[in-house]
């Protein structure tokens, strides 16, 4: 098998703005491009514009470089963190190939980049890139072995012509997961909801590259079948299965797993007992993601991460006409005031994967846990571990409400900040990846 290439989108606009450093060439065509260009929809048409020069194209442009490694171009304006709290724009730089894609009036941005390339990239943007060589040699593969089950799993939904469902609703409830639904017109894409991918504004460190080239090819295998492989921020203290995150599938090798060197003492982990689940978040068990180490915390959080800094037990407070106020714009449901909410199914990790909403117009049923995330903040809440404490009940109706969470993520899989503090402790990026991915072997694909 030969390196793959993939597509990865950055950037959905009506308008973009870019530059070219370089000679890059429109395929099919014989001119090269350079400098700085804007493109929109005109007339259901993409219009590239630099000062009078003006093309225009049916619904695609490709941009080759005439260099690929001399040659990059550079995009304006790239949200990051989209409707996470760290929301914010920048502008990213990027090798290889720039296709321009018409979809409505909406042009999306597409960088095509050979797989280990897109590789150091991500462990560079979802970390630093000052991390151990164990700690990104870990991510490398388990980025590697997730981007390439993406690509098979796209192939089988289109040969097969699979109808991919994320919701399930009625009256009385609203499940819902987010996973491939929004990207039919690439591989992957290039923020929190696959893996952030920064281009080559983040690659700034030998160490990132040394880690991909030593792992070319590596990835994890479950039988005969690449493993899916999921990570997080912080799990919490205990990892969460697949099936309770995304679509009801299981997977063998994201399972729940201690994120320590033993079980918990004096704690009871089924946390389909509430009271179980009580005592875990609102305590500080144990874990090698429980670290305030600032050496450890820096190679995982980068600036923007470490704007936060309770991401192993946290809370978060609101009125009650905050949080009916919220609920309402969040979900365009309105439920009155809340006078309740009770979990009803919790995963192993204790993260919420259904909660009842009980309130003085409506009750509901929610789930999966980045509904409920996303239900109960602005943004979205670090995790659905929480439990709920009610305050200052007048007739019965709770005037402030405050939410003890644990973790940071889904939890499912490799666990970022407890796998740097592992790779601080010595262990090795094999024995990291048997830590997190349980029934799991690695194999050199190319």
């Amino acid at each position: 098998m030969n390196e793959p290439k993939i597509s990865v989108g950055i950037l959905f606009e009506k308008k973009i703005k870019f530059e070219i450093h370089g000679n890059f060439r429109i395929k099919g065509g014989s001119q090269f491009l350079t400098g700085i260009y804007k493109a929109k929809v005109v007339n259901d048409r993409i219009e590239l514009s630099q000062n009078e020069n003006i093309f225009q194209f049916e619904n695609e442009i490709l941009l080759v470089p005439s260099n690929h490694s001399a040659e990059h171009f550079t995009l304006r304006d790239v949200t990051i963190g989209v409707k996470f709290h760290w929301e914010r724009k920048e502008k990213q730089s990027f090798r290889g190939w720039l296709k321009l894609l018409r979809i409505g009036n909406i042009i999306h941005a597409i960088n095509i980049v050979p797989l280990e390339e897109y590789l150091t990239s991500v462990i560079s943007s979802e970390m630093s890139a000052k991390g151990t060589l164990q700690l990104l040699k870990a991510h490398a593969i388990v980025s590697r072995s997730w981007v390439m089950a993406q690509l098979v799993k796209a192939k089988k939904i289109a040969k097969e012509n699979i109808k991919y469902e994320t919701v399930e609703k009625s009256e009385e409830e609203l499940i819902r997961w987010y996973d491939r639904e929004d990207h039919e017109h690439f591989d992957v894409c290039a923020d929190d909801h696959c893996q952030r991918y920064q281009g080559i504004t983040k690659i700034y460190t030998d160490i990132s590259k040394t880690a991909v080239n030593e792992t070319r090819g590596l990835v994890l295998m479950s039988g005969d079948e690449i493993c899916d492989a999921r990570f997080s921020k912080s799990c919490g203290g205990i990892s969460e299965s697949f099936e309770n995150i995304w679509e009801p599938v299981h997977y063998n090798y994201l399972v729940p797993v201690v994120d320590y060197k033993y079980e918990p003492e004096n704690y009871l982990i089924d946390f389909s007992k509430e009271r179980n689940a009580s005592k875990w978040i609102l305590s500080s068990p144990p874990a090698f993601c429980n670290t305030t180490d600032k050496q450890v915390l820096s190679q995982v959080l980068l600036d923007y991460d470490q704007e936060t800094t309770d991401f192993y037990r946290w809370k978060v407070e609101y009125t009650q006409a905050e949080l009916s106020t919220l609920m309402k714009e969040k979900s365009g449901i309105d439920f009155g005031e809340i006078l309740d909410f009770i979990p009803l199914e919790r995963g192993a990790s204790a993260r919420l994967i259904k909660l009842k909403v009980v309130g003085t117009k409506r009750t509901m049923t929610i789930g999966k846990e980045l509904e409920i995330r996303k239900l109960l903040s602005k943004s979205h809440l670090y995790s659905a571990a929480i439990v709920f404490e009610k305050l200052d009940e007048v007739n019965g109706v709770p005037q402030k409400f405050i939410l003890h969470g644990a973790g940071w993520g889904h939890g499912a899989g490799l666990c970022q900040i407890g796998a740097a503090l592992m790779a601080q402790s010595g262990f090795f990026f094999d024995e990291i990846l048997s830590h997190y991915y349980k029934n799991t072997t690695l194999k050199k694909n190319y």
